[in-house]
Formats: structure tokens, C-alpha cells, sequence
């Protein structure tokens, strides 16, 4: 009886198209931040950019928080699409973050490892975009999706290498010269980390999601 009840009760459809709307400016923001890594005369463009992106995803995730609470039956359990939405902000807020530390202490030139770690982590940006859509369908996709995260995880623990050989370069190249290089590149650095980790957060939650519904 409660089944049938349930059918006869307005479904929100709108949750799947939300979260593509908000990988996709996950995606961007990991673009403009690898735009800004790069170095240069357009390092103040793109960190306008990643702004840009970070305000439209708040902007989704705010949609998203609403239809979770007006819509009687969802997709998934209603805290498993707030956690979700909510981690896939924080990885956008994070590359928000990392631009104001770069416009704040007006970087221009970026090391080596730092580009390596931007290039990781729009890669992590297109695999949570991929996941999302099968999470419509988790039965038949949970091979997939457990690759998926277990490669987001991987990725992030490549990005833990990369800051700690980043930091030991930094600490080689400045520790005879200007202590406050050290200091902002290591702040580069922690946000850059702190990024890949927000992505792993996101590998957690989809996996999570994944684990109720199997």
C-alpha cells in the first residue's frame, strides 16, 4: 500500500540535472585554476574566472538544498544529496580559495609541481562529472563507479606526493634567500592540497551513496 501510495506522489526530476549543472562548474573551476598555475599576465583573469564559477555553483547548490526540502520523494536519501552537493561545493570553494591566496599575495609564477597538481585535479574534476550521471542507475554501475572513486583517491594521494616534494623544493630554493617566498608558496601549496582532498570527500559520499543502495 505505501508503494503504491508513494507513485501516486509528485517525484522531483530535477536532481540529476543539477548535479551535471554543478560538475560542470566544478570542471571549469579546475580549468581557470589550472589557467591561473600556468603563470603570467592572465594569472588576475583566471582567478576572476574561478570566482565566477564558484558563485554559479552556489548558486546550484542553493536549487539543490530547496528541492530537497519541497519534494516528498527523491532520488536517493535526502541527507545522501545534501552531503553530496554540499562536498561538491566545498572542492569549488577550495579552488576559490586558492585563487584569493594567489590575487592576495599577487603570484605571477608558479612552480613546477604546482602545475602538476592543477593538471591532477581537473582530472579528478572530469571523474566526479562522469560518476554523477550513473548514479540514476547505481545497480547496474557500481564496477564503474567504484573504479571511478578509487581513481579519485589515487589521484589525491599523487597530489599528497606532489605537495610534500613541492614543499621540500621550496624549502631548498628559499631557505638562503626570501623567507616570504617560502611562506606564500607553502600557502599555495596547502590550498592546492586541500582541494584534492575535497575531491576524495566527494569519492567518499558517492560512495557512500552507492553502499546504502547495492
Amino acid at each position: 500500500m505505501l508503494r503504491w501510495f508513494k507513485a501516486l506522489l509528485p517525484h522531483e526530476e530535477g536532481f540529476f540535472e543539477l548535479f551535471a549543472q554543478h560538475s560542470q562548474t566544478i570542471v571549469n573551476g579546475a580549468e581557470a585554476l589550472q589557467g591561473v598555475l600556468r603563470g603570467g599576465d592572465e594569472v588576475p583573469a583566471y582567478c576572476q574566472k574561478v570566482s565566477q564559477f564558484e558563485q554559479q555553483a552556489d548558486e546550484i547548490t542553493r536549487s539543490v538544498l530547496t528541492a530537497v526540502r519541497r519534494t516528498f520523494i527523491t532520488p536517493f536519501d535526502r541527507v545522501d544529496i545534501k552531503d553530496l552537493i554540499t562536498s561538491m561545493d566545498d572542492a569549488i570553494d577550495q579552488m576559490h580559495q586558492t585563487a584569493k591566496a594567489v590575487t592576495l599575495f599577487e603570484v605571477r609564477e608558479f612552480e613546477q609541481p604546482m602545475r602538476e597538481i592543477g593538471s591532477i585535479l581537473v582530472d579528478c574534476s572530469k571523474l566526479i562529472g562522469r560518476a554523477l550521471p550513473l548514479l540514476q542507475a547505481i545497480g547496474g554501475n557500481v564496477t564503474t563507479l567504484t573504479a571511478i572513486t578509487e581513481e579519485v583517491t589515487k589521484l589525491e594521494g599523487r597530489v599528497d606526493d606532489l605537495h610534500d616534494i613541492g614543499l621540500k623544493e621550496l624549502f631548498l630554493k628559499h631557505r638562503n634567500a626570501n623567507t616570504m617566498d617560502f611562506i606564500v608558496g607553502a600557502e599555495i601549496y596547502d590550498h592546492l592540497e586541500k582541494v584534492a582532498d575535497r575531491f576524495d570527500d566527494v569519492a567518499n559520499e558517492i560512495n557512500s551513496i552507492v553502499i546504502e543502495q547495492v
